[in-house]
């Protein structure tokens, strides 16, 4: 579920630094706090940020990843103990386990369409009858990104080098190399193929697994989809 270029441990590191928590963690924790709900699932958790914040008043949270590093990562953080870890997948995940589920970073990207009807139904199943679906996309229609150059300053002090390359559009999916470079001059780099759906695809395939959507925001202020930060913001419900 995460991103192929986290999958190298030497950038665990450096991803806790380059995304510390921002307003989007900040959106995510207010629409944890509107309803009651004390079971939830970070899909795609990677370091688990998000995950141990939610923790931390007594819910129960599950945070499943398919990366080792990024989970042992996790695990070391304070308040690591208080989250379930799960090396895995969705199709793993029992039925009416959560009362909400949530896939943030943009992870629903890294799904291909041969795959995402699947995991919408296991996280249908695996949701209480009115339990909530959260995930954030880009929009296509926003155009390109820029390149996310950056410099990533780590815990020692070092300064990490990053940048994107984005390929042509190909329909819905996108070829994107991201670049980092350490002080030593050696470089790490990781192409992946990036599933960037429409608003309409999107409402069409939460309806076709039996979900209710609720909200799509344009942005983190909850502004309406074309008139926010480029994102499909999406807050969906089971059926039933």
């Amino acid at each position: 579920m995460w991103h192929g270029e986290r999958r190298h441990a030497r950038l665990v590191e450096v991803y806790d630094a380059e995304f510390p928590w921002g307003w989007e963690d900040d959106f995510f924790m207010a629409v944890l706090a509107e309803r009651s709900t004390h079971r939830v699932l970070d899909l795609g958790c990677g370091t688990g940020r998000l995950a141990i914040a939610m923790a931390r008043d007594g819910r129960r949270v599950t945070g499943v990843d398919t990366d080792p590093a990024a989970l042992d990562a996790a695990r070391g953080k304070p308040g690591g103990d208080r989250v379930e870890w799960v090396e895995g997948t969705a199709a793993q995940l029992g039925e009416a386990e959560f009362d909400a589920a949530f896939m943030t970073g943009h992870v629903v990207h890294r799904i291909g369409d041969d795959a995402w009807p699947g995991l919408l139904r296991s996280l249908r199943r695996a949701l209480v009858p009115g339990g909530r679906l959260v995930f954030d996309s880009r929009d296509p229609v926003g155009g390109a990104a820029d390149d996310g150059r950056k410099s990533i300053v780590l815990d020692n002090g070092s300064t990490v080098d990053a940048w994107s390359a984005e390929g042509e559009r190909e329909g819905g999916t996108v070829l994107c190399t991201r670049h980092y470079r350490f002080p030593d001059g050696s470089e790490i780099t990781n192409t992946s193929t990036l599933r960037l759906r429409t608003e309409t695809e999107i409402r069409e395939s939460l309806v076709e697994a039996g979900f209710r959507v609720e909200q799509i925001y344009g942005g983190w202020g909850r502004e309406p989809v074309g008139l926010g930060d480029g994102e499909l913001i999406v807050i969906a419900g089971t059926i039933g």
